[in-house]
């Protein structure tokens, strides 16, 4: 009989250290879940010039509001529609540049801006802008072709044709798209280019992400999500 309230006896000091070890391993668990999130770094980083060094700003400070900007802009949509700065007022928004016949890399490009699209479908906050880099064969009515064969939403993601000046010089002096550093270009040299560049509310440049790399594009989405958070 004592043997065997010895053993019962045993047994819970065993349970009471098991438990104990089980909640000291799920407390250290979540101080380190809780270091991980307080280690992000509080805002995205801005970018000014083909170097893509980042820029480590405050959002609202002096600094912030005389930073690089996409400048104003006109261009035709796929309705026809003039889309300028205006359309993209206190929006955030992604842009790559692209043409419709393309065989290439463009289809791969398209069906990343699609699952984009898919994840901000109802969020106004979140546009998406594609340059035709031939607009002179990207007509309105080619854009609109394209939008309707790739389940682009009219007024979410704009398709836009225009100056082939205008969007060279907007695509190479103003967004940085293409990656070929010290190589001078001038406007006959073609611009094509897989990456995506993520613009905030004000018009700066927060990242710039490969088009065709998956684990790219879900980074971008994720970067999307925290500067929704800092605005």
């Amino acid at each position: 009989m004592k043997l065997l309230l010895e053993i019962k006896k045993y047994r819970i000091v065993l349970l009471f250290l098991l438990v104990l070890t089980i909640s000291c391993k799920e407390q250290i668990k979540k101080e380190n879940i809780k270091v991980v999130e307080t280690s992000r770094v509080d805002y995205l980083p801005f970018y000014q010039d083909e170097s893509f060094t980042p820029h480590w700003l405050t959002p609202g400070s002096k600094e912030e509001k005389s930073f690089h900007k996409i400048p104003d802009f006109k261009l035709l949509n796929q309705l026809g529609d003039t889309i300028s700065q205006s359309t993209f007022e206190n929006k955030i928004y992604i842009t790559d540049f692209f043409f419709t016949t393309c065989p290439g890399i463009c289809p791969q490009m398209t069906d990343n801006m699609a699952k984009i699209q898919e994840e901000f479908k109802e969020d106004d906050d979140i546009l998406l802008l594609s340059h035709s880099v031939m607009p002179n064969t990207d007509t309105v009515s080619a854009l609109k072709n394209y939008a309707n064969n790739n389940n682009v939403i009219d007024n979410k993601w704009h398709l836009v044709t225009g100056d082939r000046n205008e969007i060279y010089a907007l695509g190479r002096d103003h967004y940085f798209v293409e990656s070929d550093l010290g190589e001078v270009k001038t406007i006959d040299d073609f611009l094509h280019t897989e990456n995506f560049l993520l613009i905030d509310k004000n018009k700066h440049i927060r990242g710039i992400y490969n088009g065709l790399n998956r684990a790219s594009i879900a980074q971008l989405i994720t970067d999307i999500k925290a500067l929704k958070n800092e605005n």
